[in-house]
């Protein structure tokens, strides 16, 4: 089961039990240490009186996503700052948040299971203070009766008086069954099913994943299984932050002993950090350092160091540059080797935030569609970062896996293959192209390249000798990494030449 890394139940611990008492009458959940009333601190009168105020910013948070499809990384935050949670208090309502959002797959399945009229018989406000008090109940230490009364309270404070009873009662018969039943009588017949129900992931990127590791997800062996449910935990698992050291400002080294943390294992320029702010650091204030995935920086070190047939002219190209920190990292490599970059944004605020990125730097930024882009036989060096599903970074978004769907990749397809295809037009003979995604799924990777190699229009070179010091990046030529295995996100990238003859 998937933990949520704040006050987790240990392996094997039980749910406390609940006394029974009259719903109508029960009092307040205890509050943490330090916290306080959320009404003290909302400048709107948004916030729920009757509860403490990490519950009552975790709920609000939660309705946001729900009512407004808005992504918690950003709506959270927001709302932790206006409420002026810190410490403690500030990381209950985090985890209450993602972890509720993460697991919602577990969460529904025992609510709809014990609603005698499903789950979609109740009201959005219901369900996400249901929600909120269910993942209290398998996931955390909090007291039983702390995680019932608290729900029933928001239910009630929300006009919801007729509610409480309903919610009440769910939630006992929630707290009366421990976690490891509960996983054990809802999952899936079928292993595939089952391990992603277990690790809090639709069956369909459970299955994505498996055929990336290049395992069949149709007969899983225990070693595949196992490797399968690293590989979804470690999807759930919040990703640490990654600095990258801007070359010609500062090494890694360098970087490592101003912010205290520790250099990356693959690559040059990366610094991981224990904690705490990045933001706060006086290299990042200062432009010298950003906040980027290691796996992002290997991708922009290898279009910068993939060999080309003939002379760089120094013209490199970023077709699908936004938000920019893959071409602020290129940008300046190609400071120091005197070359200039072309960025492209098809969004204009996109486009923006890779102007605020490459300042200084020799980028020019263009608000355009990719595809439409540029003259052919141009540049020595293109990056095509696709749009794609992110599957590969799911566990920055606690609940993108439940927004997404697997109709997403196919409509996603002719696109990623259009700027493939317009990058090898825009690179000249013996130039290179880098082909990324955010998504490890074989239908936005080994397809895509695939497709374009058997089209003549390019040859696959060796991604992995860019790359050396990182092991286990599947059996094809291109680099496919992990969170279970190498810490980055899932990232995915192919180099390709463009061959001799190729524009004829």
């Amino acid at each position: 089961m998937s933990q949520g890394g704040f006050r987790s139940r240990s392996k094997g611990a039980k749910v406390p039990s609940t006394k029974r008492s009259n719903p109508q009458h029960q009092g307040r959940g205890k509050q943490g240490k330090g916290q306080r009333r959320a009404s003290q601190y909302s400048k709107r009168g948004g916030f729920l009186r009757s509860v403490d105020t990490p519950r009552a910013v975790a709920f609000e948070a939660l309705r946001r996503v729900s009512d407004e499809g808005a992504y918690a990384n950003l709506a959270l935050p927001a709302l932790i700052k206006e409420a002026k949670l810190k410490g403690r208090d500030a990381a209950f309502a985090t985890e209450l948040t993602y972890g509720t959002l993460r697991n919602q797959g577990i969460v529904d399945a025992v609510i709809d299971h014990l609603a005698a009229q499903g789950i979609d018989s109740i009201s959005p406000e219901v369900l996400d203070a249901m929600r909120l008090g269910v993942y209290q109940l398998l996931f955390t230490r909090v007291e039983a009766h702390a995680a019932v009364d608290t729900s029933v309270n928001i239910v009630a404070e929300r006009g919801r008086e007729q509610a409480k009873g309903f919610v009440n009662g769910v939630l006992r018969q929630v707290a009366r069954t421990s976690p490891e039943q509960w996983i054990e009588r809802l999952s899936p017949a079928t292993p595939l099913a089952a391990l992603a129900f277990q690790h809090a992931h639709p069956a369909w990127i459970a299955r994505s994943f498996a055929q990336a590791l290049e395992l069949d997800p149709t007969l899983l062996s225990q070693d595949d299984a196992k490797e399968l449910a690293d590989a979804l935990e470690a999807d759930s698992e919040r990703p640490g932050v990654h600095l990258v050291a801007r070359p010609g400002e500062i090494t890694a080294e360098e970087l490592a002993l101003v912010s205290g943390g520790e250099q990356g294992q693959y690559s040059p320029y990366a610094v991981k950090l224990p904690g705490g702010d990045p933001g706060a650091i006086e290299a990042v204030q200062q432009g010298m350092a950003a906040v980027q995935d290691e796996g992002s920086q290997l991708i922009a070190n290898a279009l910068v160091e993939a060999p080309v047939e003939g002379r760089d002219t120094g013209k490199w190209l970023d077709l699908c540059a936004g938000p920019g920190g893959k071409a602020a990292l290129i940008g300046s490599l190609a400071q120091i080797d005197q070359a200039t970059v072309d960025a492209v944004e098809v969004s204009k605020h996109r486009a923006g935030l890779v102007r605020g990125a490459v300042e200084g730097l020799p980028v020019e930024v263009h608000t355009a569609d990719g595809r439409e882009f540029g003259t052919p036989g141009s540049y020595d060096r293109v990056l095509v970062d696709a749009p794609c599903s992110g599957l590969g970074a799911l566990r920055r978004r606690p609940e993108a896996r439940w927004r997404k769907a697997e109709r997403d990749i196919d409509e996603l397809h002719p696109l990623q293959l259009a700027l493939l295809r317009r990058a090898l037009e825009l690179t000249r003979e013996g130039g290179v192209v880098v082909y990324s995604t955010c998504s490890p799924d074989i239908r936005e990777t080994r397809r895509i390249v695939d497709t374009v190699v058997q089209e003549g229009a390019a040859v696959e070179l060796d991604a992995k000798a860019l790359v050396p010091s990182m092991s286990n990046t599947g059996s094809a030529a291109s680099v496919q990494m992990w969170p279970h295995r190498h810490g980055t996100d899932a990232m995915f990238f192919a180099v390709l030449r463009k061959p001799v003859g190729a524009s004829r």
